[in-house]
């Protein structure tokens, strides 16, 4: 099997490959297209995802807080998706996580309550992290979407999740963006709030959009009217667009420029005060990022949204979805599909679909969203009533509260903790497991119910499963409280020999920021 590397030298071979994009003016009221042209568009999101998936996840969180280097290569060669797809094929969270709603949607119908969609997300054979499993464990323990994906609820809830699992919704509604937001906001908010849910707007709306535009600029800037501008999503993405026109050839300055000034992460209990950084935010002006600086270029594309870092196998996951939508699948680059083919017919884990399973779903789902809206079909000949983005409601987490110390903890919880704090709201870190680690629980149906207590006052009874499908991702927490000194104890109802209860750090947030002496 011959094997090519992906580097700097060969993007610039490749740059030539694929014809320039031509720029389109605004999309009529209707856009009239044949099937087969909307089926192609499907798939080219679909494969899209998946090559960019593929592509990056080598690199997934390897470069935090810096770039890959032109220099260093990214391997890619015929044969390499089929053999991810079998060997590692919990890679591909981005596309399974898309299914589980895809799947919903064809077993219970359009009107599918959220409910069915947070019961089959819950219940899900996959492991999960951040909000996604804080979301999970929200719900099967009692709390319904969408209070399972708020921030006071969900200390991840401004994190990526929602962002990588959201193209369903554009894919299901060709050129009306703001049916994809609709479909997906109670989706979104089983997990996200926030610029967590935003993040998938943003995403479901450019794959709408590409439907109807081959113009990447439109696309990015159009879509992003869907986003209150008063957020920080808005604001962050806002930026990406003024330094791209500021610097268009320099997709590196643009890139320092958004590391200056939107990589300080506030929620997401593992990234604050470490380069990690899963926010929702930054890794959609990754996403931007290769869209614009790659123009259209498949190649470029990639290669951008990789070599920004961070969650770099999602980012070019959503980026390629993106312009493989807008391209159709038969017009990425054929070095990207080498092997492709084969792989179609493979179920992706935890689901029995597969992706030509999945571009024939979408289209059938998408043809009904277009009739919903507006729409009409006659015969091969479908007529798309294209919509102008309109600004959802505005919701921001974790407003005042700004992350000022973490205190390590390292130590087991035995029977109770105490410690104290001065500020307005925390978080204690850790996890739940059997002493044996061999088996990480998997099995294991015991739970340890601890009790949280704020000032003497008890805030809940938490149940913290050993099982790593069901475990609660972070173990205690609390905020909007009153400013000053806190005293927090925590009391183990149920010591067990064969299980512990692993406590890491304590995160500590006040209501101004640390200010720096420089």
């Amino acid at each position: 099997m011959k094997k090519l590397l992906l580097s700097g030298i060969l993007l610039a071979s490749l740059s030539g490959a694929v014809p320039p994009v031509k720029k389109s003016k605004t999309p009529p009221k209707s856009v009239t297209m044949a099937k087969t042209a909307i089926q192609d568009k499907i798939k080219g999101g679909w494969a899209g995802q998946l090559i960019g998936c593929s592509f990056g996840g080598p690199t997934e969180f390897q470069y935090n807080g810096t770039m890959i280097n032109d220099y260093q290569p990214i391997p890619w060669y015929d044969g390499y998706i089929k053999h991810t797809m079998l060997n590692n094929p919990g890679l591909y969270d981005d596309i399974y996580m898309d299914l589980t709603f895809v799947d919903v949607f064809e077993q219970k119908g359009l009107d599918a309550p959220v409910d069915e969609h947070a019961k089959a997300y819950a219940n899900a054979g996959y492991m999960l992290w951040h909000a996604n499993q804080a979301g999970r464990y929200n719900l099967l323990n009692g709390l319904k979407a969408p209070e399972s994906g708020h921030w006071l609820n969900n200390p991840h809830a401004d994190d990526i999740d929602f962002q990588i699992e959201a193209d369903f919704s554009g894919l299901m509604a060709p050129g009306m963006p703001n049916s994809a937001v609709q479909i997906g906001d109670p989706i979104g908010h089983i997990m996200n709030y926030g610029d967590g849910w935003y993040g998938g707007a943003f995403v479901g709306a450019m794959y709408s959009l590409a439907f109807v535009s081959n113009d990447v600029n439109y696309v990015v800037k159009e879509a992003l009217k869907t986003i209150p501008a008063q957020s920080t999503f808005y604001q962050c993405i806002a930026d990406v667009i003024k330094w791209h026109e500021q610097y268009p050839t320099d997709w590196k300055r643009n890139w320092f420029e958004i590391q200056k000034k939107w990589s300080d992460e506030t929620g997401c209990p593992e990234g604050v005060f470490h380069a990690l950084d899963i926010d929702a935010k930054i890794n959609a002006a990754y996403i931007v990022l290769g869209l614009l600086y790659g123009g259209g270029d498949f190649t470029k594309t990639m290669e951008i949204s990789t070599r920004a870092g961070q969650d770099s196998d999602c980012n070019p996951s959503s980026a390629g979805g993106i312009l493989g939508t807008m391209l159709g699948y038969d017009k990425i680059p054929g070095y990207w599909k080498q092997g492709l083919r084969e792989a179609e017919d493979i179920d992706f884990k935890y689901t029995t679909l597969s992706l030509n399973d999945v571009y024939a779903l979408s289209l059938k789902h998408a043809l009904q969203v277009v009739e919903r809206n507006g729409g009409k079909i006659n015969g091969d000949q479908v007529t798309i009533a294209v919509q102008t983005p309109k600004t959802v409601r505005l919701e921001q987490a974790f407003t005042g509260h700004y992350p000022v110390r973490v205190t390590p903890i390292r130590k087991s919880l035995e029977n109770e903790y105490t410690t104290e704090f001065d500020g307005i709201g925390f978080v204690i870190r850790g996890e739940a497991k059997p002493k044996n680690r061999s088996n990480w629980g998997y099995e294991s149906t015991f739970a340890f119910n601890a009790e949280l207590y704020v000032d003497d006052k008890k805030i809940e009874t938490a149940k913290l499963p050993v099982n790593f499908i069901h475990r609660r991702y972070d173990l205690f927490w609390k905020y909007q409280l009153p400013k000053g000194k806190h005293t927090v104890r925590v009391k183990l109802l149920n010591p067990d020999a064969e299980h512990v209860v692993s406590m890491t750090d304590l995160l500590v947030y006040s209501d101004q920021p640390v200010k720096s002496k420089l």
